[in-house]
């Protein structure tokens, strides 16, 4: 695979093991013009990110999921294995603090609107590559 270039869409992984919200939340980030990799759990997410961690800029992950880990030892391990990437997770049943979430991660309540979802998407490309 090879870099992603100016042109290109920005690549989010969408990782969330509720099948509705995971499909409505793809569909406005394509209708945003991302790109979108998405998956159920933590254990399909770093597959696809060992796959092409090259070609995504951000995580966007569910806290509370199925699996080997939840989404926030998933944004650590992100985080160490694939600092360039961007991290936000989201949940509907606790905020965590600051210092829960790997080096600037950000969270975002759920349930969230479909515009909030591409909002925060939005402001970390910003934050990544600059104004």
């Amino acid at each position: 695979m090879t870099p992603k270039g100016p042109e290109d869409p920005p690549v989010v992984l969408l990782v969330d093991d509720e099948p509705l919200v995971r499909v409505t939340a793809v569909d406005e980030l394509e209708d945003a013009s991302f790109h979108v990799l998405e998956a159920a759990n933590a254990d399909g997410a770093v597959a696809a990110l060992e796959a092409r961690s090259n070609e995504v800029q951000v995580l966007f992950t569910a806290v509370t999921m199925p699996g080997s880990m939840d989404g926030r030892a998933l944004a650590e391990q992100v985080h160490q294995r694939w600092p360039h990437i961007r991290r936000r997770i989201a949940s509907g049943y606790a905020q965590p603090h600051s210092d829960g979430i790997p080096d600037c991660g950000h969270f975002v309540p759920k349930p969230y609107q479909g515009a909030t979802l591409v909002w925060h998407i939005a402001e970390m490309m910003q934050i990544q590559h600059g104004p």
